[in-house]
C-alpha cells in the first residue's frame, strides 16, 4: 500500500463515500455545527450506517442511540 493510500485511509475512508471535497463529510459537518463529541458521534455513526460493513448497520445505528441518549441523560442532570 502506497503512502497516500494509508493517509487516504486516515483522513477521507473512501468506505465512508466520502471525500476531502464533500461538505457533508462527517467531521465537517460535527464542526461547522460546534456539536461536541456526544452529538458529533450521533451524526457520524448516523452518516455512516452500514457503509464499511452492512451487516453493521444496527450496531451503528445503536451506537448512534447510544450517544444520544448518553447526551440526554447529561443534559437532564446538568439541568
Amino acid at each position: 500500500m502506497k503512502t497516500w493510500e494509508k493517509n487516504e485511509m486516515v483522513n477521507h475512508p473512501q468506505h465512508y463515500q466520502f471525500g476531502e471535497n464533500n461538505v457533508y463529510e462527517a467531521i465537517k459537518v460535527i464542526d461547522a455545527w460546534s456539536l461536541g463529541f456526544a452529538l458529533g458521534n450521533t451524526v457520524k455513526y448516523i452518516s455512516r450506517a452500514g457503509k464499511k460493513d452492512q451487516s453493521k448497520e444496527l450496531e451503528d445505528l445503536k451506537k448512534a442511540l447510544w450517544y444520544l441518549d448518553h447526551h440526554i441523560q447529561n443534559l437532564e442532570k446538568n439541568g
